[in-house]
This record gives structure tokens, C-alpha cells and sequence, in this order.
């Protein structure tokens, strides 16, 4: 599935990839009437965490969005799993801005250096590319479940629904789904720091002439990164709400699959547990990758131990 820019973000955003999950929606009825539910809810969920490992050592800034939709593909499989059909979709239609705004500003980024995608010769690109590095920001931002944004309202939907049905599958889906939005937070920071924050390391011809994309390759951007602030607020009640009839027929669901209410009144504590992960991928990015109040002698000592080189080419060869 490897093509230019505006074709990734059309078969990673909304089409193609997404095409399977859509299909599982709208064959709900046949999925509620079988036995096969729970195996949807525990591969999605498997998917989640493991693309989202994956995603924490690739180094084309493409494949790291890449394997993040991954990730979201199993957010949405593991919530249809849990007989919640209209927050996958939810989901889904939320990904599809911010995942559309994401690989659009990486275009602009690879564009504009020459098309170089391997973030480890870019870096400090952040004073020359300052729209492109507030788009991929707030893409990022809304990936992870940053509070109010748009991702924010699906995905900790999907994680409240997992933990609220409390039996083996929810709670097996709400840790792998909590783990995932560990790492997604991590490769996601990772970007933002090897791309635009830390120092530079590519090559003086390709700063000469870097540049920032024309009106034409921003206009896009600028109405997806609106959509990926404000989508999830304005949609939610109707596309989730407990008497919403957005739906109608579309989607079947068992009388007894039904607690949302459930996942409304969970504790603030539980409710806020994936925040805490993602809060807790984003430090680990910033002391690893930027060396943030860490000696860069110690992350060296780190990253050429014996364990950290097998975890890393475990992941690298997936």
C-alpha cells in the first residue's frame, strides 16, 4: 500500500484500510448472532498493542503514521468486538481527519527536503517549516487522546466501554488498549522531537532549500486540523449518544450489549487511566529521544545493552 502522500492519506485515512472495519459494522447482526465476538474483540485489541510496538522503532516518518493506523484499525475492530458498532464507527470517522491531516503534513515535510523520510536526517526543521510543524502537532496531539480533541472522544470511549463490561475480554481489551495508547504516545512525541525539535543532522543543500508548503498544500491541512480539533466535540452525541437515532437500522445490537450508561459513571480514576499512559509514553519520549535531564552517556550505555538490542530487533523485524 505504498504510494505518494495524498494517496496514503486517502487509503490509510478513509478507504481502503478502513474498508474491513466498516464491513464488520454493518454486519453486526450476523456478529451479535454468532459465537465469534469475543475472537473480533481479543485480535483487535492484540492488533492495537502490537502494531503500536512496531510503530516505536521505525524511522520513515510514513511508516511511523503508517503503523499507527495500524493501531487505530484495531481500536475500532476490539470496540465492535464489544458490541459497540457505533463507537467503532465513531472512531473511524475521527481517524480519518486526523490521519488524512497527519500524512498530508509529512508530504509537505518530505517535499520540502528534497524527499528525504528518514527522521533521523531531519531535525530542527521547526523554525523552517512552522505550519507543517503545527499541523503534525495537532495531528499528533489528537492521535494520542490528548484531552478535548478529537481523538480524545472515541478512543477513551472505546477504552471506558472495554473496562466497564467487566469480564476477561473487556478487561483484556482496556489493558492491551491502555498499553497501546503508551506506545502511540511515545512514537508520536518521537516524530516531534527527531523531525522538528532536536538538532539538526541532514544535509546543508537540503536546508538551503527547504521550504514550507504553498497555499495550495496547506488549505487542506488547515480544514482537517480544524475538523481534528472540533469533530469529536460537535459529533459525539450524535453519533454515540444513548438516544441518538443516527443510525436507525444500519446497525443490530442484543438487548443485553447495551452498557454504555455503565462506562458513563465509571470513576474518574478508572476514566482517566489511559490519560495517565499516554502522559507517561509522552515523558519517555521526551527523557529517551531529546535526553531531557538524562546524560546522553547513559542513553548510549542503554541503547548498546545487550537487552535493549534484542528488544529493539524483536520490533524492528516484527
Amino acid at each position: 500500500m505504498e504510494g505518494p502522500t495524498p494517496v496514503s492519506a486517502l487509503i490509510h485515512a478513509a478507504t481502503l484500510v478502513t474498508a474491513g472495519v466498516f464491513l464488520i459494522i454493518r454486519c453486526s447482526i450476523i456478529f451479535e448472532n454468532s459465537r465469534s465476538l469475543f475472537l473480533v474483540a481479543l485480535v483487535g485489541s492484540l492488533t492495537a498493542f502490537f502494531a503500536s510496538s512496531v510503530g516505536l522503532v521505525q524511522n520513515d516518518l510514513k511508516r511511523v503514521i503508517a503503523f499507527s493506523t495500524c493501531s487505530q484499525l484495531g481500536y475500532m475492530v476490539f470496540a465492535a468486538g464489544l458490541s459497540h458498532y457505533s463507537i467503532s464507527f465513531f472512531h473511524l470517522s475521527n481517524h480519518a481527519l486526523f490521519k488524512a491531516l497527519l500524512f498530508l503534513s509529512a508530504g509537505c515535510i518530505i517535499h520540502g527536503v528534497s524527499d528525504e523520510q528518514d527522521m533521523r536526517k531531519m531535525g530542527g526543521l521547526i523554525k523552517l517549516f512552522p505550519t507543517s510543524y503545527t499541523m503534525i502537532l495537532i495531528g499528533s496531539l489528537a492521535l494520542v487522546g490528548f484531552p478535548f480533541l478529537t481523538g480524545f472522544y472515541s478512543k477513551d470511549a472505546i477504552l471506558e466501554i472495554a473496562i466497564s463490561k467487566n469480564n476477561f475480554v473487556g478487561n483484556f481489551s482496556h489493558f492491551l488498549g491502555c498499553s497501546a495508547a503508551f506506545c502511540t504516545s511515545f512514537y508520536s512525541f518521537r516524530l516531534v522531537f527527531l523531525t522538528f525539535i532536536n538538532r539538526s543532522n541532514t544535509y546543508k543543500k537540503f536546508i538551503d532549500h527547504a521550504h514550507d508548503g504553498p497555499i495550495r498544500m496547506v488549505f487542506p491541512l488547515l480544514v482537517l486540523a480544524l475538523g481534528a480539533i472540533f469533530a469529536g466535540f460537535l459529533t459525539r452525541d450524535m453519533f454515540i449518544g444513548l438516544v441518538t437515532s443516527f443510525f436507525g437500522n444500519s446497525i443490530f445490537n442484543n438487548s443485553y450489549n447495551f452498557n454504555l450508561i455503565d462506562s458513563e459513571f465509571l470513576p474518574a480514576l478508572i476514566k482517566n487511566i489511559p490519560f495517565v499512559f499516554t502522559l507517561l509514553g509522552a515523558l519517555l519520549s521526551l527523557f529517551l529521544i531529546n535526553c531531557f535531564g538524562i546524560s546522553k552517556t547513559a542513553i548510549y550505555n542503554l541503547k548498546i545493552s545487550k537487552a535493549y538490542r534484542t528488544f529493539y530487533t524483536f520490533l524492528t523485524q516484527k
